[in-house]
């Protein structure tokens, strides 16, 4: 188990063309990315605002607000949801206006697509036409800077292929399509998507900014570069399109998190081993560690200063 499933409740969500995506910004430098997952927006009752993120000043570039699933639209579910409810419900209200003010200081800010909950991935291969409007109206309606395709589930090369082409007609050259594969997928080894991503890099791999590879829960390591050492050596993938990802806490749902001084150290020998290095992503924001609860912003102000991140 990867991602948190998420039970979906039953409120209706209808997709508008009330916004635009930003396609006219243009891709975060192609190094040193700090990426943070956004799901938890509510916990104990209280409102986990991403503002401090650059209040702090902490390097972040990049939060990925996670997740969004696309429902059958023969169930008893709205067909677009975040987590538990739709993306318009009143609850969010407040998480979009932050959003959108960290998108006018330069940070960028994606939408987490699929993860453990099932379905999503499914519809959008074997019922593109009924489903794919409905993600291309969302990212329109909240003016999304990308998509994170977390594909945990078999979905065929050719399903893949055409939510990318789609996604990349729709939206321009300036909008930021990223994959999250588990790590060992990109090395040769085990992998929950169904297709193969060497070829899909050879078939797309000019459309995909870069990958939130997973090197926890068995499917690889942080408090060594072995793991990502083995993507690099392959010569497929060049290291400006590989973003290592860890888990924050050791909390959050999984094996093999890393603890800060260790992962410093294993970020450190990445950049001085692998130039281009395409930097950290953390699952998940709001309890990271150090500052665990009360200021998740640390994980991000450590793991920039690791990399050398300025902003």
């Amino acid at each position: 188990m990867k991602r948190r499933s998420v039970l979906l409740a039953a409120l209706a969500f209808t997709a508008t063309s009330g916004g635009t995506a930003m396609a006219a910004r243009k891709p975060a430098a192609a190094a040193k990315r700090v990426v943070v997952y956004y799901q938890t927006q509510y916990t104990n009752g209280a409102y986990v605002s991403p503002l401090a993120l650059t209040e702090h000043r902490t390097g972040v570039t990049d939060v990925l607000v996670a997740a969004v699933h696309l429902n059958d639209l023969n169930g008893p579910y709205a067909p677009v949801h975040l987590n538990d409810d739709p993306p318009s419900a009143a609850k969010f209200d407040r998480m979009w206006r932050d959003l959108k003010t960290l998108q006018g200081q330069g940070v960028h800010v994606l939408a987490m697509v699929g993860g453990a909950a099932p379905g999503s991935f499914t519809r959008l291969d074997e019922e593109f036409d009924t489903y794919y409007p409905l993600l291309r109206d969302f990212i329109r309606q909240y003016g999304l800077d990308g998509v994170d395709l977390d594909i945990e589930e078999d979905m065929s090369l050719a399903g893949i292929e055409r939510v990318i082409s789609a996604l990349r007609a729709d939206f321009g050259a300036g909008f930021l399509i990223t994959l999250a594969p588990v790590g060992s997928a990109l090395s040769g080894g085990g992998n929950l998507s169904g297709f193969d991503y060497d070829a899909l890099y050879r078939s797309r791999g000019r459309d995909i900014a870069w990958f939130n590879a997973q090197f926890y829960n068995g499917w690889g390591r942080m408090n060594s570069t072995s793991s990502y050492d083995a993507i690099i050596a392959r010569g497929l993938i060049p290291a400006d399109k590989v973003v290592a990802g860890t888990l924050t806490s050791p909390a959050n749902g999984g094996s093999g998190y890393v603890d800060m001084a260790t992962l410093k150290k294993t970020l450190g020998r990445l950049a001085a081993k692998h130039p281009g290095f395409g930097g950290v992503a953390g699952w998940e924001y709001f309890n990271s560690e150090p500052g665990g609860a009360t200021a998740p912003w640390k994980w991000a102000a450590e793991v920039a200063s690791a990399l050398a991140v300025r902003r």
